[in-house]
C-alpha cells in the first residue's frame, strides 16, 4: 500500500512539474486591464533600467520596434521626439525597446537627438514578457556612430512593432499590434487623452 501511495505521489509530482514547464512555455497575451509585467534592461547609456522605478508613478509608453537606423523606426522615434513636450505635460514617460545593442542605441539617440530612453533588449527578454513576437533573425542597418561617421550596426534579433501604454495603476491601458510607425506618437496621445476623460 505504501508503495502505491509513493508511486501515486511520484506521478502527481511529475505531472505537476510538466504542467509548470507547459505554463512557462505558454505565449504571453497581455490584454487591456492586465497588470503590466515588470522588466529590467540596460538603457542607451549602459545603465540598468528598472520599470518599477517609473510604473505606478507616471503613465508609461513602452514601444517595441525592429531596428535603429531603419526608415520606419526612425520616423517612429522622431515622432515621439517631436511630441515629447505634449506627452511630458500629461505625465508620460516614453521608452523605446529593440534588440539593438547599447552602443547602437547610443548612436541612434545622438544622431536623431532623441529625448527619451531606449532599452537594449538583445535577447528579446523584455519583448517576451509583453508577448511581442521576435523574428529570430538578425540583420544590419547603416547609420552613424557617435563621432558622426558612417557605420554598419548588427543585431541578432528583431521585435515586432507593438506599442503599449501603462496607466498609473500599473495596468495595460492600450495595446496596439498594428502600429503605423509615423503616426504612433499621435495615436498614443489620443489614447492618453481618452484615458484622462
Amino acid at each position: 500500500m505504501r508503495t502505491l501511495v509513493g508511486y501515486a505521489a511520484l506521478v502527481c509530482g511529475v505531472v505537476a512539474m510538466m504542467g509548470n514547464v507547459q505554463a512557462a512555455d505558454d505565449k504571453v497575451d497581455l490584454k487591456v486591464g492586465d497588470k503590466a509585467p515588470s522588466f529590467t534592461a540596460l538603457d542607451d547609456s549602459g545603465k540598468p533600467f528598472n520599470s518599477e522605478d517609473v510604473v505606478g508613478k507616471k503613465i508609461v509608453v513602452v514601444y517595441f520596434y525592429p531596428a535603429d537606423f531603419t526608415g520606419g523606426c526612425t520616423k517612429q522615434a522622431c515622432g515621439f521626439r517631436d511630441d515629447m513636450t505634449k506627452l511630458a505635460s500629461k505625465d508620460v514617460v516614453v521608452i523605446g525597446v529593440s534588440c539593438d545593442s547599447v552602443a547602437t542605441h547610443a548612436a541612434f539617440k545622438k544622431h536623431h537627438k532623441l529625448n527619451f530612453t531606449l532599452l537594449a533588449d538583445e535577447k528579446g527578454e523584455v519583448a517576451r514578457k509583453f508577448g511581442v513576437p521576435l523574428s529570430g533573425k538578425g540583420g544590419t542597418a547603416k547609420g552613424f556612430d557617435l563621432q558622426g561617421n558612417e557605420a554598419t550596426f548588427k543585431r541578432e534579433n528583431s521585435a515586432a512593432r507593438w506599442t503599449f501604454v501603462i496607466g498609473k495603476d500599473g495596468r495595460i491601458a492600450m495595446k496596439n499590434t498594428k502600429v503605423s510607425a509615423a503616426d504612433d506618437s499621435k495615436a498614443v496621445l489620443e489614447a492618453i487623452e481618452k484615458l484622462a476623460k
